[in-house]
């Protein structure tokens, strides 16, 4: 892999070799098609978005406390030539990093991340998973704060602010990317 082009498989790669539970790997995958959504509504490019959600929380099981993640993730990402665009985006997805998220992507991976865990929640306690989700029921299930409890749903309003879409457009665009993926993210046929 080269600075300019990161691949797909190379990101699945370093996913899989640092990050061995399904939980986390099905999360960075929830991400990474939100973060494709997100690319082509905000015109980036959907191969570069993707990476970068899929690999935002690649060290999380071995560093999961702060710093280290994402700082180790970071360091990683560097020794194997990510662009610093992607590394920077990962950065500042952790608040407490105090990394500016100045682009787009940035701004979109930190609305991105918290919201693709509270719209999977969501999904696994319904019937029917993700098919007949809408985001009147996301926004319900925001307002219990026992639901879903390790999901900032501060961080969620703050990055539909931040990317500048009205928060129910937002969810609305994570609940069709994770739809389109829904054979890979929940169990059985939940998402059909």
């Amino acid at each position: 892999m080269t600075d300019a082009n990161p691949t797909r498989e190379d990101a699945l790669r370093l996913l899989h070799e640092y990050t061995k539970g399904d939980g986390l790997r099905k999360h960075a995958l929830a991400v990474e098609a939100a973060m494709i959504a997100c690319a082509e509504k905000f015109g980036g490019d959907p191969v570069v978005w993707g990476i970068t959600g899929l690999l935002h929380d690649f060290d999380y099981e071995r560093f999961p406390e702060f710093p280290a993640h994402p700082t180790e993730g970071n360091r990683i990402l560097k020794e194997h030539r990510y662009p610093e665009e992607i590394r920077t985006a990962i950065l500042g997805h952790v608040p407490e990093m105090n990394v500016p998220r100045e682009s787009t992507m940035a701004r979109a991976l930190f609305a991105c991340d918290e919201l693709s865990g509270l719209v999977m929640a969501c999904a696994l306690v319904r019937p029917n998973g993700l098919a007949d989700l809408r985001s009147s029921s996301v926004r319900k299930k925001m307002k219990d704060k026992a639901f879903a409890r390790g999901v900032s749903r501060e961080h969620i309003v703050q990055g539909a602010q931040e990317a500048g879409i009205d928060l129910n457009d937002l969810i609305d665009l994570v609940i069709q990317a994770l739809r389109d993926r829904s054979s890979d993210l929940l169990p059985d046929s939940r998402g059909e």
